[in-house]
C-alpha cells in the first residue's frame, strides 16, 4: 500500500523519524529530500493541504494567479517550507550554526535585549513566514523569554515539535481562557507575550479583512494588548538572498480604543494585519501557512 507522504509527515512517528534524520543528513541531500518530499505533495492538487496553500497564495497575490502561474508559486511555497523544516531539525541542537543564520535586524536586536519584565508589557506577532519555529530557538539563545501562546491542544507532529520547544526552555502555554488570563497578567507585570495571528481558527465570531477578504485569523491578541493598555509589535523572519534569516519587527502598534467593544477589536486587529500583508508581500512564497485562511476561496481558486 503507498504511503501517504503528508499523513506521515504530520505523524508523531513522522516528525520524529524527519528530525532523527534532519540532525544526521548534510545539508545538499536534506535540501533534496526537502524537495523531493515537496513535489510529491504537491502531486495531489486535491488535497486539503495542496488547496489551502493554493487559495492562500491566490488571495494574496491580488487574486490574479492563473495557471500554470499559480502552480509554480504553490510548488516554491511547499519547498520553500519543507527547506524551513529540514532547517529546524538540522540546526537546532548548534547554537553557533543558529547564530550564523539568524541576523536580527536593528528592531529585532532591540527586542532580544529586553528584559523579562520591563516598564511596559509587549505583544509580539508572530507569522508564519521562513523559518520562524528557528527563530524561535534563537531568541532562546539570546536569552529572551516571552510567554508563548501556541495551540491548545497540540497532537501528532504538533505534540513533538511542542515537546522539543519545551526542551529548549520555551515558556509554553497551550492557549485556553485561563492562559488569556495568565497571559494578561504577565502583560501588567511588564512581560513579553508572543503569539501567531495568521493561524486560522474555525468558528471565530470575528472575521476581520485580511488581503481584501474576511479572514479566519485570531484577534486575542488585539483582545490582551487592549485589556494590558501596551502595544503589539509584528515579527516576521525572511530569508535573503545571502542565505540567511533576517528577522524584522515592526515599530510598536498602540491599540485605537472604541465605545464598541467589537468595533475595537476589529479595527485594531486589521490595522495590525495591514503590517503582516506588508511582509507577506516582500516574500509570498515564503508564507507557509497550510491551512484555509479564507474558507470562501477554495471554491473560488482557478484551476
Amino acid at each position: 500500500m503507498a504511503i501517504d507522504i503528508q499523513e506521515f509527515i504530520n505523524s508523531s512517528l513522522g516528525i520524529s523519524l524527519i528530525a532523527s534524520l534532519g540532525r544526521l543528513i548534510p545539508v545538499r541531500l536534506g535540501y533534496w529530500l526537502a524537495g523531493f518530499a515537496a513535489r510529491r505533495i504537491v502531486s495531489h492538487p486535491e488535497s486539503p493541504l495542496v488547496r489551502a496553500v493554493r487559495a492562500n497564495q491566490w488571495v494574496v497575490s491580488g487574486e490574479k494567479l492563473q495557471r500554470p502561474a499559480l502552480d509554480q508559486v504553490v510548488g516554491e511555497t511547499f519547498i520553500n517550507s519543507a527547506r524551513s523544516i529540514f532547517d529546524l531539525y538540522h540546526y537546532s541542537l548548534s547554537p553557533a550554526a543558529i547564530k550564523r543564520l539568524i541576523t536580527f535586524d536593528p528592531g529585532a536586536r532591540l527586542l532580544t535585549q529586553r528584559p523579562e519584565f520591563d516598564g511596559r508589557g509587549l505583544v509580539v506577532a508572530g507569522m508564519h513566514l521562513s523559518s520562524f519555529d528557528l527563530v524561535l530557538r534563537a531568541l532562546t539563545l539570546q536569552g529572551m523569554r516571552p510567554l508563548i501562546l501556541t495551540l491548545p491542544d497540540p497532537h501528532g507532529s504538533q505534540r513533538v515539535e511542542y515537546e522539543m520547544r519545551k526542551r529548549f526552555g520555551m515558556n509554553l502555554v497551550p492557549t485556553s481562557f485561563g492562559a488569556l488570563r495568565q497571559a494578561l497578567r504577565h502583560l501588567e507585570r511588564g512581560g513579553a507575550v508572543l503569539t501567531g495571528i495568521d493561524r486560522p481558527i474555525p468558528d471565530s465570531k470575528y472575521h476581520p479583512q485580511f488581503f481584501g477578504r474576511p479572514a479566519d485569523v485570531p484577534i486575542h491578541h488585539v483582545y490582551l494588548a487592549a485589556k494590558a493598555h501596551v502595544p503589539v509589535m509584528v515579527m516576521v523572519t525572511m530569508r535573503q538572498p545571502d542565505g540567511k534569516n533576517h528577522v524584522m519587527t515592526s515599530e510598536p502598534i498602540e491599540m485605537e480604543p472604541c465605545s464598541d467593544p467589537d468595533e475595537e477589536l476589529m479595527r485594531n486587529a486589521e490595522k495590525i494585519l495591514r503590517v503582516g500583508e506588508s511582509y507577506i508581500r516582500q516574500a509570498p512564497r515564503q508564507w507557509g501557512m497550510t491551512l484555509p485562511v479564507w474558507p470562501a476561496a477554495l471554491g473560488m481558486i482557478p484551476g
